[in-house]
Protein backbone atom coordinates (compact mmCIF):
# COMPACT_ATOMS: atom_id res chain seq x y z
CA UNK A 1 0.00 0.00 0.00
CA UNK A 2 2.13 2.96 -1.37
CA UNK A 3 3.15 5.09 -4.06
CA UNK A 4 -0.70 6.43 -3.11
CA UNK A 5 -1.97 9.93 -3.41
CA UNK A 6 -2.14 11.74 -0.14
CA UNK A 7 -3.91 15.63 0.46
CA UNK A 8 -3.24 17.39 3.78
CA UNK A 9 -4.96 20.11 5.14
CA UNK A 10 -2.82 22.43 7.49
CA UNK A 11 0.16 20.59 6.34
CA UNK A 12 2.61 23.62 6.29
CA UNK A 13 3.62 23.06 10.05
CA UNK A 14 2.95 21.62 13.24
CA UNK A 15 0.86 18.31 13.31
CA UNK A 16 0.04 18.65 9.79
CA UNK A 17 3.90 18.77 8.51
CA UNK A 18 4.68 15.68 10.65
CA UNK A 19 1.98 13.80 8.89
CA UNK A 20 3.13 15.01 5.92
CA UNK A 21 6.75 13.73 6.34
CA UNK A 22 5.46 10.22 7.26
CA UNK A 23 3.28 10.11 4.15
CA UNK A 24 6.36 10.81 2.23
CA UNK A 25 8.21 8.58 4.43
CA UNK A 26 6.07 5.40 3.42
CA UNK A 27 6.55 6.36 -0.10
CA UNK A 28 3.03 8.27 -0.98
CA UNK A 29 3.11 11.17 -3.29
CA UNK A 30 1.89 14.02 -1.01
CA UNK A 31 0.08 17.61 -1.40
CA UNK A 32 -0.04 19.73 1.65
CA UNK A 33 -2.33 22.48 2.09
CA UNK A 34 -2.80 25.62 3.94
CA UNK A 35 -3.53 29.28 4.19
CA UNK A 36 -1.55 31.17 1.58
CA UNK A 37 -3.03 35.06 3.21
CA UNK A 38 -4.14 33.91 7.07
CA UNK A 39 -5.95 36.86 8.21
CA UNK A 40 -5.92 37.97 12.13
CA UNK A 41 -5.85 35.08 14.59
CA UNK A 42 -5.44 35.04 18.29
CA UNK A 43 -2.40 33.51 17.49
CA UNK A 44 -0.01 33.45 14.17
CA UNK A 45 -1.15 30.86 11.88
CA UNK A 46 0.91 29.36 8.85
CA UNK A 47 1.87 31.52 6.28
CA UNK A 48 2.23 31.29 2.75
CA UNK A 49 6.06 31.74 2.81
CA UNK A 50 5.72 28.62 5.58
CA UNK A 51 3.72 26.39 3.23
CA UNK A 52 6.53 26.94 0.28
CA UNK A 53 9.27 26.36 2.75
CA UNK A 54 7.98 22.55 3.98
CA UNK A 55 7.08 21.86 0.51
CA UNK A 56 10.54 22.66 -0.70
CA UNK A 57 12.13 20.31 2.60
CA UNK A 58 9.83 17.85 2.37
CA UNK A 59 9.72 17.73 -1.62
CA UNK A 60 6.26 17.52 -1.70
CA UNK A 61 3.82 19.83 -3.60
CA UNK A 62 1.85 22.53 -2.37
CA UNK A 63 -1.50 24.44 -2.67
CA UNK A 64 -3.55 27.39 -0.85
CA UNK A 65 -6.88 26.05 1.33
CA UNK A 66 -9.25 27.96 2.98
CA UNK A 67 -11.14 25.11 4.56
CA UNK A 68 -14.15 27.31 5.05
CA UNK A 69 -14.71 27.94 2.04
CA UNK A 70 -16.47 25.31 -0.73
CA UNK A 71 -14.75 26.24 -3.86
CA UNK A 72 -11.31 26.92 -2.34
CA UNK A 73 -11.80 23.08 -1.22
CA UNK A 74 -12.91 21.97 -4.71
CA UNK A 75 -9.49 23.47 -5.60
CA UNK A 76 -7.36 21.79 -3.00
CA UNK A 77 -8.80 18.64 -4.71
CA UNK A 78 -8.48 19.58 -8.10
CA UNK A 79 -4.87 20.60 -7.78
CA UNK A 80 -4.05 17.27 -6.46
CA UNK A 81 -6.00 15.14 -9.18
CA UNK A 82 -3.62 17.55 -11.22
CA UNK A 83 -0.63 16.71 -9.69
CA UNK A 84 -0.50 13.10 -9.54
CA UNK A 85 -3.68 11.98 -11.03
CA UNK A 86 -6.22 10.60 -8.30
CA UNK A 87 -6.53 10.80 -4.60
CA UNK A 88 -6.37 8.34 -2.11
CA UNK A 89 -5.92 9.64 1.53
CA UNK A 90 -7.56 13.16 2.86
CA UNK A 91 -6.61 14.34 6.10
CA UNK A 92 -8.60 17.10 7.39
CA UNK A 93 -6.09 18.36 9.93
CA UNK A 94 -6.24 21.96 9.44
CA UNK A 95 -7.79 23.41 12.62
CA UNK A 96 -7.56 26.50 15.30
CA UNK A 97 -7.84 26.76 18.89
CA UNK A 98 -9.22 29.62 21.51
CA UNK A 99 -10.56 29.44 25.03
CA UNK A 100 -11.76 31.94 27.62
CA UNK A 101 -14.62 32.51 30.17
CA UNK A 102 -18.07 31.33 28.64
CA UNK A 103 -19.68 35.63 29.64
CA UNK A 104 -16.48 36.93 27.58
CA UNK A 105 -16.04 34.49 24.83
CA UNK A 106 -17.94 36.35 21.47
CA UNK A 107 -20.05 34.94 18.95
CA UNK A 108 -17.38 35.18 16.72
CA UNK A 109 -14.83 33.24 18.08
CA UNK A 110 -16.60 30.77 18.26
CA UNK A 111 -18.14 30.48 15.36
CA UNK A 112 -14.74 31.05 13.89
CA UNK A 113 -13.35 27.86 15.64
CA UNK A 114 -16.91 25.52 14.49
CA UNK A 115 -16.38 27.03 11.31
CA UNK A 116 -12.36 25.69 10.67
CA UNK A 117 -12.58 22.32 12.76
CA UNK A 118 -16.20 21.15 11.68
CA UNK A 119 -17.38 23.01 8.83
CA UNK A 120 -13.64 22.62 7.31
CA UNK A 121 -13.90 18.68 7.42
CA UNK A 122 -17.77 18.61 6.07
CA UNK A 123 -16.29 20.86 2.69
CA UNK A 124 -12.85 19.13 2.32
CA UNK A 125 -14.41 15.34 2.67
CA UNK A 126 -17.56 16.67 0.24
CA UNK A 127 -15.18 17.98 -2.39
CA UNK A 128 -12.65 14.86 -1.91
CA UNK A 129 -15.38 12.48 -1.89
CA UNK A 130 -15.84 11.89 -5.58
CA UNK A 131 -12.14 11.52 -5.83
CA UNK A 132 -11.79 8.85 -3.13
CA UNK A 133 -14.33 6.47 -4.67
CA UNK A 134 -12.40 6.32 -7.75
CA UNK A 135 -9.47 4.88 -5.41
CA UNK A 136 -8.65 1.20 -4.59
CA UNK A 137 -7.54 2.19 -1.08
CA UNK A 138 -8.96 5.31 0.28
CA UNK A 139 -9.08 6.37 3.66
CA UNK A 140 -9.77 9.93 5.40
CA UNK A 141 -8.10 11.00 8.71
CA UNK A 142 -9.72 13.54 10.55
CA UNK A 143 -7.55 15.41 13.43
CA UNK A 144 -9.73 15.53 16.59
CA UNK A 145 -8.42 15.86 20.06
CA UNK A 146 -8.13 14.42 23.51
CA UNK A 147 -10.46 17.57 23.95
CA UNK A 148 -13.03 15.91 21.88
CA UNK A 149 -13.22 13.08 24.61
CA UNK A 150 -13.17 15.07 28.10
CA UNK A 151 -14.36 18.71 27.98
CA UNK A 152 -12.29 21.59 30.23
CA UNK A 153 -13.31 24.39 31.64
CA UNK A 154 -12.66 27.75 29.44
CA UNK A 155 -12.49 25.81 26.28
CA UNK A 156 -15.82 24.94 25.52
CA UNK A 157 -15.87 26.01 21.62
CA UNK A 158 -12.58 23.88 20.97
CA UNK A 159 -13.56 20.76 23.15
CA UNK A 160 -17.53 20.86 21.37
CA UNK A 161 -15.59 21.13 18.06
CA UNK A 162 -13.48 18.38 18.47
CA UNK A 163 -16.44 16.32 19.87
CA UNK A 164 -18.08 17.22 16.98
CA UNK A 165 -15.07 15.55 14.44
CA UNK A 166 -15.68 12.29 16.39
CA UNK A 167 -19.05 11.91 15.59
CA UNK A 168 -18.96 13.34 12.16
CA UNK A 169 -16.06 10.39 11.90
CA UNK A 170 -18.41 8.08 13.17
CA UNK A 171 -21.05 8.79 10.69
CA UNK A 172 -18.59 9.56 7.67
CA UNK A 173 -17.21 5.80 8.21
CA UNK A 174 -20.94 4.05 8.19
CA UNK A 175 -22.17 5.80 5.67
CA UNK A 176 -18.53 5.42 3.08
CA UNK A 177 -18.38 2.08 4.20
CA UNK A 178 -20.04 1.06 1.25
CA UNK A 179 -17.47 2.76 -0.99
CA UNK A 180 -14.59 1.21 0.77
CA UNK A 181 -13.50 4.41 2.26
CA UNK A 182 -12.26 4.28 5.47
CA UNK A 183 -12.62 7.25 7.70
CA UNK A 184 -10.95 7.84 11.28
CA UNK A 185 -9.95 10.37 13.62
CA UNK A 186 -6.41 11.38 15.16
CA UNK A 187 -6.58 12.28 18.91
CA UNK A 188 -3.86 14.11 19.65
CA UNK A 189 -2.66 14.51 23.67
CA UNK A 190 -0.38 17.58 24.04
CA UNK A 191 1.93 18.62 21.45
CA UNK A 192 3.97 21.51 21.66
CA UNK A 193 2.79 23.16 18.56
CA UNK A 194 2.00 26.81 17.88
CA UNK A 195 -1.34 26.10 19.60
CA UNK A 196 0.79 25.46 22.79
CA UNK A 197 2.88 27.68 22.82
CA UNK A 198 1.21 31.23 21.28
CA UNK A 199 -1.93 30.53 22.79
CA UNK A 200 -2.57 28.24 25.38
CA UNK A 201 0.82 28.37 27.84
CA UNK A 202 1.90 31.75 25.50
CA UNK A 203 4.61 33.77 27.51
CA UNK A 204 6.09 30.53 29.02
CA UNK A 205 9.70 28.87 28.47
CA UNK A 206 9.51 25.88 26.39
CA UNK A 207 11.78 24.38 29.64
CA UNK A 208 7.96 24.75 31.22
CA UNK A 209 5.71 23.08 28.79
CA UNK A 210 8.30 20.27 28.77
CA UNK A 211 8.20 20.18 32.90
CA UNK A 212 4.43 20.31 33.23
CA UNK A 213 4.15 17.56 30.31
CA UNK A 214 6.50 15.08 32.36
CA UNK A 215 4.40 15.94 35.35
CA UNK A 216 0.87 15.26 33.59
CA UNK A 217 1.46 12.58 31.24
CA UNK A 218 1.79 9.17 32.34
CA UNK A 219 4.70 7.95 29.84
CA UNK A 220 6.23 11.38 31.11
CA UNK A 221 6.83 13.34 27.69
CA UNK A 222 4.97 15.68 25.59
CA UNK A 223 3.78 13.71 22.16
CA UNK A 224 5.75 15.14 19.17
CA UNK A 225 4.50 15.77 15.46
CA UNK A 226 6.49 12.41 14.46
CA UNK A 227 3.94 10.81 17.02
CA UNK A 228 1.12 11.67 15.31
CA UNK A 229 2.72 11.12 11.66
CA UNK A 230 3.11 7.55 12.58
CA UNK A 231 -0.43 7.19 14.07
CA UNK A 232 -1.99 8.73 10.61
CA UNK A 233 -0.21 6.42 8.28
CA UNK A 234 -1.71 3.33 10.38
CA UNK A 235 -4.95 5.02 10.19
CA UNK A 236 -4.94 5.60 6.29
CA UNK A 237 -3.33 2.27 6.18
CA UNK A 238 -4.79 -0.32 8.44
CA UNK A 239 -7.53 -2.09 5.95
CA UNK A 240 -10.14 -3.03 8.50
CA UNK A 241 -9.77 0.13 10.83
CA UNK A 242 -12.70 2.42 10.49
CA UNK A 243 -14.93 4.50 12.77
CA UNK A 244 -12.21 4.60 15.74
CA UNK A 245 -10.87 7.60 17.80
CA UNK A 246 -7.37 6.98 18.15
CA UNK A 247 -5.77 8.41 21.00
CA UNK A 248 -1.94 9.25 20.86
CA UNK A 249 -1.32 11.26 24.01
CA UNK A 250 0.91 9.05 25.99
CA UNK A 251 -1.83 7.25 28.48
CA UNK A 252 -2.87 10.70 29.55
CA UNK A 253 -6.41 10.10 27.87
CA UNK A 254 -7.82 6.51 27.71
CA UNK A 255 -11.67 7.14 26.78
Amino acid sequence: MTNRTVLVTGGARGIGKGIARAFVDAGDNVMIADLADPEGWRYALASESELKATAAELGVEATPVDVTDASSCAGAVEATIGAFGGLDVLVNNAGVVDSGPLAEFSEERWDRIFAVNVKGIFLMTRAAVDALRGSEDAAVVNTASIAGKRGAPRMAAYCGSKFAVVGITQSFALELAPDGIRVNALCPGMVGTAMWHDHLMANRAESDFDARMREMIPLGRAQTVDDMGQAAVFLATAPNVSGIALNVAGAYEMH
